[in-house]
């Protein structure tokens, strides 16, 4: 076995994970394959009054009311008019022990990526701060960086339970 044919044996063997990728305000975000349900074109949804700004409102999904979270507002990004590129991202996480559906608002999907452990750095090694709970590290993928996020965080538990009062009723 030659160096090359080992060295790409190492490669197929390394641990990987698989992510969906988005486009948000120029930069490339990833999530876990694992927790996609689905992707939507944009939609209008219901506006639930008394709800923070990134909380664009509700989707009916198959019976399912599902909060649509718009990520440049989350993230204190400058607004943008949804195109027809914008779609919403559907996740099935688990928060506190309990299975949830939320929907994530971003400019576009990309791609899905083999992200091997070895591209990934934890945000453990850069001093980010608490509210950055979401962003779990950052890959380069053919030179390019991708973000990687823990989608679950994105809402602390008195979020997830004010939004869940809003829209039980």
């Amino acid at each position: 076995m030659s160096v090359a044919q080992a060295k790409q044996d190492d490669r197929v063997d390394e641990a990987s994970d698989q992510y969906l990728t988005f486009s948000l305000a120029g930069e490339e975000y990833g999530v876990d394959i694992l927790g996609v349900q689905e992707v939507k074109v944009w939609t209008e949804v219901t506006v639930l009054p008394n709800t923070p700004s990134y909380i664009k409102g509700v989707l009916n999904l198959r019976g399912v009311i599902v909060p649509i979270i718009d990520l440049r507002t989350r993230f204190k990004m400058p607004a943008v008019e949804y195109t027809e590129t914008t779609v919403i991202v559907v996740l099935k996480l688990n928060i506190d022990n309990k299975e949830r559906i939320i929907g994530l608002v971003v400019d576009s999907v990309s791609d899905v990526l083999d992200l091997p452990h070895s591209a990934q750095k934890s945000v453990d090694e850069f001093d980010l701060n608490s509210k950055s709970a979401a962003i779990t590290g950052v890959a380069t993928v053919n030179d390019k960086l991708v973000i990687m996020m823990n989608a679950a965080k994105l809402l602390d538990a008195s979020e997830m339970a004010s939004l869940e009062k809003v829209v039980e009723g």
